[in-house]
């Protein structure tokens, strides 16, 4: 029956593991929720506390975890996931990345759990390739600034699948590309958040570099389907989710200039070490095994996190 399936989410109360925990719940799980709010907000998730499908436990997974009772699926979200958090926290993220993912390994191999990682389009960092499909290797600075959030999600996909060989932990492995929608955090350095609230509060909105960067901006409720699906299919290699539409970084802030109707100006700052200068997803493979592609356009995207800003007010 749907109401014996578990899932445990890391990372539970954050941005895509907020999402993630109503998904879940929508198709009928007992979902466990695991955050220690380091950057996620408890308000993500406060709206499912009371629930008796839902449970919250505030931990941080990189210490010894458990959860009582069956698990069918482990979603290992845990992670400070944006240039401005990352780098102000270089060893917590560095320790997500591999304690953490051994720890939420470690349980599902217990519970004899599926186990989802949640890794990134960073493992490519800045590509020798475009756009970026599954199976390129990378271009990262492991020295650099950058480095602690690259290399934690990459050690991250070693070690998923040396449990999936070794100990046959039944392992997923998606790689998220740009992903934006309501409960990001306005002040979380990402490109969205910062051109949407500087665009709100009428300050100059900033550019790094000449703008010509590019990324792929994929709405929420579209990457949650991909990992709804890739969590129910039998795929055990990594597959990248993101929308392929790809638009320079100064083309995006003109998008939401017009939507939010800002006068604000464009202003430009030195580019950040190890910036890319191109993001952009190869889909096939999600396509192929998943059956799946974004649907939601940027104009409608932009304009349901919008409406999300303007209603919490900050």
């Amino acid at each position: 029956m749907a109401a014996d399936r578990r899932v445990l989410v890391t990372g539970g109360a954050g941005f895509l593991g907020s999402h993630l925990c109503e998904r879940y719940l929508a198709e009928g799980w007992e979902v466990l929720c695991m955050d220690n709010l380091s950057t996620g907000r408890i308000r993500n998730v406060e709206h499912l506390i009371g629930r008796p499908d839902f449970h919250f436990y505030h931990q941080d997974v990189t210490e010894f975890i458990h959860v009582p009772g069956h698990l069918d699926l482990v979603l290992h979200f845990a992670s400070p996931a944006s240039p401005i958090d990352y780098l102000e926290m270089p060893i917590q993220t560095l320790k997500v990345g591999s304690l953490g993912t051994h720890k939420a390994l470690g349980l599902a191999k217990e519970k004899k759990a599926r186990f989802l990682l949640a890794s990134t389009s960073e493992v490519y960092g800045d590509p020798l390739i475009h756009p970026q499909k599954e199976d390129y290797w990378g271009n990262v600075n492991p020295i650099g600034v950058r480095g602690v959030y690259d290399e934690a999600k990459r050690f991250a996909e070693a070690i998923t699948m040396a449990y999936h060989r070794y100990h046959q932990v039944d392992t997923r492995i998606v790689r998220l590309f740009n992903t934006y929608g309501p409960r990001m955090r306005l002040d979380d350095g990402r490109a969205l958040p910062t051109f949407m609230g500087q665009a709100l509060r009428g300050e100059p909105i900033t550019i790094y570099g000449d703008g010509s960067q590019t990324r792929s901006f994929c709405y929420v409720d579209d990457l949650v389907e991909g990992i709804y699906r890739l969590s129910q299919s039998g795929y055990v290699q990594p597959v990248n989710l993101g929308n392929p539409d790809e638009i320079t970084i100064r083309a995006f802030a003109e998008h939401v200039k017009a939507i939010t109707g800002s006068t604000s100006e464009l202003v430009h700052r030195p580019l950040p070490q190890d910036d890319p200068k191109v993001r952009q997803p190869d889909i096939g493979r999600a396509r192929d095994v998943l059956g799946w592609e974004p649907t939601i356009p940027l104009k409608e995207g932009l304009q349901r996190t919008l409406d999300h800003f303007r209603h919490i007010g900050d």
